[in-house]
């Protein structure tokens, strides 16, 4: 449950990252917390993440979905969007998240569809609109997350599975 599989990335940020020793799907995932709660990343770029997140499994104890749950889809999807923003020189990291739950929802998939509402050079904000199956709106959030640089990606400071020669 929550394994990355065919995530769909641009051309040119596969290229980016390839130039680097990156392979960028390999390596992408949703987190550890992300992959626990079953949290699946379909389509990534600056401009649109999308993802799901089954609602089994992320329950508070009414039977409904946990708003913590919402939060960290949420998060996870305006966060990718915000690192391919900033590319492979920068990361991001949250600063403020804002979630404005509007419905329950009891069983089933939530979707979550990310896309910028600000992107600079040192920040990036993100509307988050998360649904259920019926196309109902469960969840509005915004997240913006700080962009820092920390120098080029190198190839070998990445777990192996994100290494293009498997090394």
């Amino acid at each position: 449950m929550g394994e990355q599989q065919h995530v769909k990335f641009p051309q040119e940020v596969i290229d980016e990252y390839a130039a680097l020793g990156v392979d960028l799907p390999a390596l992408f995932s949703a987190g550890h917390l992300g992959n626990r709660m079953g949290v699946q990343i379909m389509e990534a770029s600056a401009e649109r993440v999308v993802g799901t997140m089954p609602v089994e499994g992320n329950t508070q104890p009414y039977g409904l979905l946990h708003g913590g749950a919402s939060a960290v889809l949420a998060e996870t999807l305006g966060s990718v969007g915000a690192m391919l923003h900033g590319g492979s020189s920068k990361i991001a990291v949250g600063v403020d998240l804002n979630c404005t739950h509007h419905r329950g929802a009891r069983s089933g998939l939530v979707t979550g569809v990310a896309t910028p509402l600000h992107r600079g050079r040192s920040t990036a904000t993100y509307e988050i609109v998360i649904s259920d199956e019926q196309g109902r709106r469960v969840c509005s959030a915004r997240l913006t997350c700080m962009l820092r640089e920390v120098g080029p990606l190198a190839a070998a400071d990445l777990p192996q599975a994100g290494r293009i020669d498997g090394a």
